[in-house]
Order: C-alpha cells, then sequence, then structure tokens
C-alpha cells in the first residue's frame, strides 16, 4: 500500500513529525515565491505550502500541479493557526500520480450549485465534492447504527432473492426480466419471502437491500431503484408494537449519527435533532382535520396524505416540540394485506413515520388470518 496518512489523522500535536499524504490539489494560490496547495482526501484537507527560498526545485515542481490533479507529498507537520485545521505541512518530496484533464466541465471547490443534469453527467467530477462525501460517510454511520440495534435485539439478518415470478404488494409496476428463456421480475418487496419466514419460526429479522418499482412517480424523490431497510416481527399484539420498533431504532440511529459523524453533519450544515420524548401518534382522519383547519389544505387523494401535506404536518408538530410523528389508519382499501380495524369499515393498520416533514418509513400490521386475506383481496381484485 502507497504509505499515506489520511488528513483527519494529522493534527497541531503532530508538530515536528514526518507525515506522507495523498489525495487532490482541491485549491492551490500562487502568492509569487510561495504556494500553498489544499490538498484532499476522503477524510478531509490539509495545507501544503512550497516555499521558492526553501527548496528552489520542490517549488518548481509544485508548479506543475493542475486542479483536482492526484499528488502524494511526504513532509513535516508544522502548527499553524491559520492554516485549514490549525496545521499545515512542510513538503521534503512531492509526486504527482495522475494530471486532470482541464478545461474542469465543473468546479468542486467552491460552493456552488450546479443544476442536477450538469452534476449527473459529470458524476466523476460531483463525487469528488465533500458534500457527497459526507453523505455517503453519513449514509454509512446510520445504517452501522442501525443494524447494530437490531442485531442487538437478536433479530437475524436475511437476504431474499432480487428476481421473483411476480409481485409482492400490487398497485406498483414490475421491470420485467428474461429469466432462461422464462418470464421474471425485479423484486419490488421482500415482503411475502418476510412472512414465510415468519411462518417458519424466524419470530424477528431484517434485510438491507434494492427494490424496483417501475412507476410513474410524482415527485423528485422517488426513484425506480431504492435500498431498502426492511423488518419484520412475528407474535405482536398489534401495529403499535410495529411503532415502539421504528421509534427506538430510529431515535438510536440518530443519537449515534450525532455522536460519530459531527463533522459530516457540519459539512452538509445539518442541525440534527433527536426527539426525546415519545412520538405522537395521530389518525389519519385527524391528520387530514389538521391540515384543513391550520392550512387550508386538502390533499387531491383522500385516501393518502401528498407531499406538501407531510411537509405542513412536519412544521406543526415541530412547533410543538415533536420532529418525528406516526400517522396511523389509513383507508384500508390501498392495502389488502393489512389488518384492517375493528368496528371501522375504511381504516387499516397501516402507518408512516414522518420526519421534518418527509415520510421516512412505514409499516402495519400484516393480516394472517387467510379468511379475511382473500376476502380483501377479492374486494381489490388481486389474483390469489
Amino acid at each position: 500500500m502507497l504509505d499515506r496518512t489520511y488528513t483527519d489523522k494529522v493534527t497541531s500535536s503532530d508538530s515536528g513529525d514526518e507525515v506522507a499524504v495523498a489525495g487532490w490539489a482541491h485549491e492551490i494560490r500562487d502568492l509569487g515565491g510561495i504556494t500553498f496547495v489544499i490538498l484532499r482526501d476522503r477524510k478531509g484537507q490539509i495545507q501544503v505550502i512550497f516555499k521558492e527560498d526553501e527548496d528552489e526545485e520542490l517549488f518548481n515542481k509544485a508548479q506543475e500541479i493542475g486542479k483536482e490533479d492526484l499528488v502524494h507529498v511526504k513532509g513535516i507537520v508544522e502548527e499553524n493557526d491559520q492554516a485549514p485545521g490549525d496545521r499545515e505541512i512542510q513538503p521534503t518530496s512531492l509526486e504527482i500520480i495522475g494530471e486532470a484533464e482541464t478545461p474542469l466541465p465543473m468546479d468542486v471547490s467552491k460552493n456552488i450549485d450546479s443544476d442536477l443534469s450538469t452534476r449527473l453527467d459529470n458524476r466523476f467530477m460531483d463525487l469528488r465534492k465533500p458534500e457527497i462525501h459526507a453523505i455517503f460517510s453519513l449514509k454509512t454511520k446510520a445504517m452501522e447504527a442501525m443494524q447494530n440495534w437490531f442485531d442487538e435485539d437478536d433479530y437475524i439478518e436475511i437476504d431474499t432473492p432480487l428476481i421473483s415470478k411476480g409481485g409482492a404488494e400490487g398497485g406498483a409496476e414490475l421491470f420485467p426480466v428474461i429469466y432462461y428463456e422464462e418470464e421474471a421480475f425485479l423484486s419490488q418487496s421482500p415482503q411475502l419471502y418476510k412472512q414465510m419466514l415468519m411462518a417458519a419460526g424466524f419470530d424477528k429479522v431484517y434485510e438491507t437491500g434494492t427494490a424496483f418499482r417501475a412507476e410513474e412517480f410524482a415527485t423528485s424523490r422517488h426513484v425506480s431503484e431504492i435500498n431498502m431497510f426492511d423488518v419484520e416481527l412475528a407474535f405482536i399484539e398489534d401495529h403499535h408494537d410495529v411503532m415502539d420498533v421504528q421509534e427506538e431504532s430510529f431515535r438510536h440511529t440518530l443519537k449515534k449519527v450525532k455522536e460519530e459523524a459531527a463533522e459530516e453533519l457540519d459539512t452538509l450544515d445539518v442541525n440534527l435533532t433527536v426527539p426525546e420524548e415519545g412520538f405522537p401518534r395521530i389518525q389519519f382522519d385527524r391528520a387530514l382535520e389538521i391540515l384543513e383547519e391550520e392550512f387550508d389544505h386538502v390533499p387531491d387523494d383522500e385516501g393518502d396524505l401528498d407531499t406538501k401535506g407531510e411537509k405542513l404536518l412536519g412544521e406543526y408538530f415541530e412547533e410543538k416540540g415533536h420532529p418525528a410523528f406516526f400517522v396511523v389508519g389509513y383507508p384500508g382499501e390501498k392495502f389488502y394485506y393489512m389488518q384492517q380495524v375493528e368496528n371501522d369499515e375504511v381504516a387499516s393498520r397501516k402507518f408512516d413515520l414522518i420526519y421534518k416533514g418527509q415520510e421516512l418509513s412505514s409499516g402495519g400490521q400484516r393480516q394472517h388470518d387467510l379468511e379475511n386475506l382473500e376476502k380483501w383481496m377479492e374486494k381489490q381484485d388481486v389474483d390469489k
């Protein structure tokens, strides 16, 4: 492996020590006789200072560095409260490993908002942004925290097939594929596999996997290929047990992310709120009443919340000190596989968890009575 130290491990307390770092030339400033190079790796940035009067050969070589070139530097750490991170490197050797093609299609060193099409067309550059690195790092730490919670609670991790004979939930369009001369589909959900595992006595399982939805989505927050964290548990009293699991695991994850990803949150300018009190649980009908009474807003689909409605409810509850809350009891006609609420011909035991005005997850209590399940499947014209 190349001799190097991540920049976040180089601190002012290392003053006088020799280190080797490798990364991309994020910024270059030439002040005539002195050249400053901000070197960036996936952990952070560090300043390297080249002085003509101290090492003319090395200084001249530094003039060959272009923005986004990949370089390897060895040198002595010096404390400097004017430099990023209060330290810098006085170089003793420099190697330009790779030169970037110029002109660059976009600048990743400045906080310039490029439109989405430009970013995607130049994704190889967009991925270099510290903000994008922070997102990937946050996801890693969040998933680690979430998995640790379920591992500690004795859940079994599973992996279900991504190619199936048919859909699991109904309604969603499927991506067809040819499977040994037969038609199959990319998985839209591991739901049926999870239910098989419950019937086989696995009790509590989770999966981190990919799902595919060939739908025309109404918002930019939905995509056709998604990563999902799926959970299934048996022997519950009702859907409130499932909400308890979501609430506890989510609170644990937020706490861990806030503790262990402070730099990433700072890079993204995010003030992460960890709900300490229990999440309010309101009925779907009550959610519609709040939207109409407080905001004069009525969703177009009377059986669901729209994006604007979720955002307004988020504002309503955040003002009351609750950034996270559940909406419970969605109309059952859309979810044949969810249990219905007794003495209510409309509401199901389906719910959504909303955090800061966005739906974060959904869940419910499965319909495990075969007679009732077949009745609802027939009512909604779902093939058995």
